[in-house]
């Protein structure tokens, strides 16, 4: 499989000059209550940023504003250029790809097809699934680093679980997508697909900005070089994974006693009291 010419690593291995997602104060309302507040995140290439949080904590819909689902007020740019005001198919063009907790892939079409139609958004529909005598580079490239170079002419239906995951970051990949947000990707995986996602993450995260949704503790123990905590649509921590857990604000509403990777009960005035006391100062350190 494909080997990333760089590994990922806290705080990313590019710097500013290239891939980047910068967030200021995004907010999110839905009939006056808001979902997201003064978010500001920053995640450079190279950097594999989860963003955990309580149920109800804000990181779906946190990354539904980012790829234009719903509107919101603050910024968020990708590499200079503004997300915020514009439609779905804009973000996209731009370079900024996303995955839901089930996988959207056409099942009745084969991996390869598949690919091949994510590939060809610019080509005419009458060109989409015409036979090809071979596939196009960025096809064979985003096979193999998935892992689905032999289940190519498979049609997608046939696919595990995880491998219809692994098809849809493919889709993003053959799509030049520089920013992926990806939305529990290891949802109702078995063990074996879960390290093989983490190890595809990996491989894709070293050249691409690559944040990840998850409620896994032990996978985003395994796989996060940085890691965000919402609660109660603010960011509540940030940093390593080392720096998140041991920070106490974190332990009282998030981890807590959660070694074993099993949620513990949230407490909402935990909440309240330990995203009130997050200040400036407390988000500087834990970077």
């Amino acid at each position: 499989m494909t080997t990333p010419a760089h590994e990922p690593k806290a705080g990313g291995n590019a710097g500013m000059d290239s891939e980047y997602l910068e967030i200021r104060g995004l907010c999110v309302s839905f009939d006056g209550f808001k979902a997201v507040t003064d978010v500001d995140l920053t995640v450079l290439q190279g950097d594999l940023r989860f963003l955990i949080g309580p149920n109800g904590a804000g990181k779906t819909t946190l990354i539904d504003a980012i790829t234009g689902l719903v509107p919101a007020t603050g910024s968020a740019q990708k590499s200079g250029s503004e997300l915020i005001g514009r439609k779905v198919h804009q973000i996209a063009r731009l370079g900024v790809g996303r995955t839901f907790q089930t996988a959207s892939v056409f099942e009745q079409l084969t991996v390869l097809q598949n690919l091949d139609i994510a590939a060809g958004s610019g080509r005419s529909a009458l060109t989409l699934l015409r036979r090809r005598k071979s596939a196009l580079p960025a096809i064979e490239e985003a096979l193999e680093t998935t892992g689905l170079t032999a289940l190519r002419d498979k049609p997608a239906g046939v696919l595990a679980h995880g491998q219809k995951q692994w098809l849809e970051i493919g889709m993003l990949l053959v799509q030049n997508a520089s920013v992926l947000l990806l939305d529990e990707p290891v949802a109702g995986m078995s063990h074996e697909e879960r390290e093989e996602t983490g190890n595809l993450l990996r491989r894709i995260g070293g050249d691409r900005v690559v944040i990840v949704v998850e409620h896994d503790m032990d996978f985003m123990r395994a796989f996060a070089t940085s890691v965000t905590v919402l609660a109660g649509g603010r960011v509540l921590s940030e940093g390593t994974v080392e720096e998140v857990q041991a920070d106490p604000k974190v332990q009282a509403v998030y981890l807590g006693t959660a070694a074993a990777g099993d949620l513990p009960p949230v407490d909402a005035d935990a909440i309240a009291e330990a995203t009130e006391a997050v200040s400036t100062t407390d988000l500087e350190e834990a970077r």
